[in-house]
């Protein structure tokens, strides 16, 4: 079955709360493998907006890029995702990060994740559960590309084991 990374994040209301949801939500769509630990994180992008809450996920799905791409969208709108202005906050975020070895490239979607390498909030929960996961566009690895990384963000643990049903990393 294959594997996708999940980056999950929020940043308005009880951000907690909404990333329990989602992950909850996301057992309906695959088998969740690992869940990083929660760090807090200044924003990244337009930064006048309040601090995040961040995690990655890792999951089994036996649903296609563009499907599960859909469902992450579903999920955002059962937890409490409203429309804003792009790269502005946000009740819940889910992108693709990975998903299994694949390069994807389509108006809607590309995997993976356009940006990852420049997110120091995806790599370092990812490093913390999947170290030598490799990007399939050059073969380096996750504690690789969060060694060469030069987003500036603050980020700090907040929590390794956040999620209550007994995943661990």
């Amino acid at each position: 079955m294959p594997e996708a990374v999940i980056a999950i994040g929020s940043n308005v209301g009880n951000r907690l709360s909404y990333l329990r949801k989602a992950v909850d939500q996301l057992h309906s769509i695959g088998k969740v493998l690992s869940v990083a630990p929660l760090y807090e994180t200044t924003p990244y992008g337009f930064k006048e907006q309040p601090d995040f809450l961040n995690s990655v996920i890792l999951m089994q799905t036996t649903l296609f890029p563009h499907d599960l791409l859909q469902r992450l969208k579903d999920i955002e709108t059962a937890v409490g995702r409203k429309k804003r202005e792009k790269w502005g906050p946000r009740e819940i975020d889910l992108d693709i990060i990975f998903y299994d070895n694949l390069s994807l490239h389509s108006a809607d979607l590309t995997i993976p994740h356009p940006d990852f390498r420049n997110r120091r909030f995806v790599l370092k929960p990812l490093n913390d559960i999947a170290p030598q996961w490799k990007s399939p566009l050059d073969g380096e690895t996750v504690s690789e590309m969060l060694d060469k990384c030069i987003d500036e963000t603050i980020i700090e643990m907040l929590e390794s084991d956040w999620y209550p049903d007994g995943i661990k990393i």
